[in-house]
C-alpha cells in the first residue's frame, strides 16, 4: 500500500468515525424518558430557549396551541408524553412533567416517590406548603444551594403520600400553581 492510499484510508476513516461519533451525540440528545429534569430545564431544552431553539434542541417537534398571548404551552410532538414547556414572554421558562413516571432528576426523584423519599434525596433543601386544590396534598418546594441556580426551584406536588406532578423552572413561573391560566 502505497502512502497516498493509506492518506486516503486514514482520511476516509476518520470521517467515518466522526460521523459516527456525531450521529451518537445526536441521538443521545433526542428529548427522551430517559432525559434528566433539572432546575433549568430537562435532558439538553434549558429555560431562556425560543420555541425553535427548544425543537432543534430536542431533536423533535415541540407542538402546542397558537402563541396568541403571553403564556402557552408546547409539547413533544411524540415520545416523551405528558410533558409539557411553558413558554412565556417568548420562551421556555418551565417543564412540566406529570404522568410519566420514567422522568427523573439526576438525584432519582419521579412521580410516584413519597414525600420522605423527596426530602431524603434533597436534605434540607425542600419547603413544604399545603397544596391549594389537593386536601392533605403539598408542593414539596426545592431551593437551590448554588446562587447561579437562585432563581430556580423544583416543584413536586403530592397528594399527602406520593408525588403527582413534578415541574422545573425559572421564578416567578414555575410557582405558579394553574400554570398559564
Amino acid at each position: 500500500m502505497n502512502s497516498k492510499h493509506k492518506l486516503l484510508t486514514l482520511i476516509t476513516a476518520t470521517v467515518a468515525f466522526s460521523s459516527l461519533t456525531v450521529g451518537t451525540v445526536l441521538a443521545q440528545a433526542k428529548l427522551t424518558n430517559q432525559s434528566k429534569l433539572t432546575l433549568n430545564g430537562i435532558g439538553t431544552v434549558r429555560v431562556g430557549m425560543t420555541v425553535k431553539e427548544a425543537t432543534r434542541a430536542a431533536g423533535t417537534k415541540l407542538v402546542g396551541d397558537a402563541p396568541n398571548n403571553s403564556c402557552y404551552y408546547v409539547k413533544p410532538q411524540g415520545e416523551p408524553q405528558n410533558i409539557g414547556f411553558m413558554v412565556a414572554g417568548g420562551r421556555i421558562s418551565r417543564v412540566d412533567v406529570y404522568k410519566n413516571s420514567r422522568v427523573t432528576t439526576f438525584s432519582g426523584a419521579r412521580i410516584g416517590d413519597t414525600e420522605a423519599q423527596i426530602k431524603s434525596l434533597y436534605p434540607g433543601q425542600i419547603t413544604v406548603t399545603p397544596h391549594q386544590y389537593v386536601i392533605g396534598g403539598h408542593y414539596l418546594t426545592l431551593t437551590p444551594k448554588d446562587r447561579a441556580y437562585s432563581n430556580y426551584r423544583l416543584i413536586f406536588e403530592t397528594d399527602g403520600k406520593r408525588v403527582t406532578q413534578l415541574r422545573s423552572g425559572k421564578l416567578p413561573e414555575v410557582e405558579f400553581v394553574e400554570g398559564c391560566s
